[in-house]
């Protein structure tokens, strides 16, 4: 899987790529741009290319065993799909740290006790096995939707 963690407008994720307990792979750049859009993918990676097709509007006919963080240039999003729901799109708080992928718990707990973004990566490699490698970082400035989450969570 990955970590995936957002604070104070940066998303840092970490390089491996794994299968159980293998690694494939510890330099991947999980963070792809289509069309604008930047998309921090986490999961399997033979499905980033259908979730970033399901952005877009393409169909999703099977089950993705992915999810994103993306940024359309004003807002931050999590993104996942399934054939049953189609593509699912949830506002992020800009102003509240998210994690996402197998050391999230990890990441979130480091963000609750004052780490950065990346900070926060770099301590759920320590104890997730599934992450590693190189810490990356996307610098972002979301706000529009900011409010929009608070208002649609009341």
């Amino acid at each position: 899987m990955t970590t995936i963690a957002y604070k104070d407008g940066v998303i840092a994720y970490d390089s491996r790529i794994s299968d159980g307990s293998f690694i494939i792979h510890d330099d991947y750049d999980k963070r792809h741009e289509v069309k604008g859009v930047q998309f921090v993918l986490s999961g399997k990676v033979c499905d980033y290319p259908k979730l970033i097709d399901a952005w877009f509007g393409g169909p999703v006919t099977v089950e993705l065993e992915c999810a994103a963080l993306a940024y359309d240039g004003e807002s931050l999003w999590y993104v996942g799909a399934s054939p049953q729901q189609g593509l699912c799109k949830t506002p992020i708080w800009a102003e509240r740290p998210y994690v996402m992928g197998s050391g999230g718990d990890h990441a979130i707990t480091a963000m609750d006790m004052g780490a950065t973004a990346a900070e926060a990566v770099e301590m759920a490699k320590k104890r997730d096995t599934s992450t590693g490698g190189k810490v990356r970082t996307l610098i972002v400035l979301p706000g529009v939707h900011s409010e929009t989450a608070k208002m649609a969570a009341r």
